[in-house]
């Protein structure tokens, strides 16, 4: 059963007809979970994967970032996200490229440090299946982004804290954000796809 879901629980007789019309209520154990989370860096991972010189793919991940979460568990559509990034953060695990990845070729971290998401609409797709639709901003460009997100479940953790999890996904063309650094192959084609896919693994506590 998704986060958001509701069910019928009754039925209520329309005014002056004897047919039944459905009501639905919200779950008690989903509304419970109605309210304001942090993102838990130290266990949720920011992360994305991008083809590399025609035959492989390189992984990478932004270790330090922050972001807090609204969850309505009666209305799916008033829940919000909001991320920020810090960019010299990026680890592919070879220094030198993620120095390159710092410069001004790509996301000239020292002028623009921050990568961040705003959401603006929110919904349930099928069960615990939903799609956050908000603005990604890398260096000077804003451009919607919509991500595909699985609800993992929620529990309480052995220092009391409530929990919720949540893995998704999104794709993007890095050059729509301006980022269009690149070099030709002898035998064609490009180092570095202009596909990039972008995941999130993120753990959050509820607050209050």
């Amino acid at each position: 059963m998704g986060i958001f879901t509701r069910r019928s629980q009754h039925t209520t007789p329309a005014a002056g007809t004897s047919t039944a019309v459905a009501t639905l209520d919200v779950d008690p154990a989903l509304a419970a979970l109605t309210g304001d989370y942090v993102i838990d860096a130290a266990h949720s991972r920011i992360g994305f994967t991008v083809r590399h010189a025609m035959v492989t793919n390189v992984r990478g991940t932004f270790a330090d970032h922050e972001g807090a979460l609204h969850l309505d568990g009666a209305d799916p559509s008033r829940s919000t996200a909001s991320i920020d990034v810090r960019i010299a953060s990026v680890d592919t695990g070879i220094a030198d490229r993620d120095g390159h990845l710092r410069s001004g070729d790509f996301f000239d971290a020292e002028a623009f440090p921050l990568m961040t998401f705003r959401s603006t609409a929110a919904a349930q797709l099928s069960g615990d299946t939903y799609r956050i639709t908000g603005e990604l901003t890398i260096k000077d460009v804003t451009r919607p982004l919509s991500i595909d997100l699985e609800f993992g479940g929620s529990a309480k953790d052995v220092y009391g804290n409530e929990r919720v999890g949540f893995e998704g996904s999104a794709e993007i063309l890095r050059s729509d954000w301006g980022l269009t650094w690149n070099a030709a192959l002898e035998a064609g084609g490009v180092m570095v796809s202009d596909k990039v896919k972008l995941t999130f693994d993120i753990s959050a506590i509820k607050q209050g």
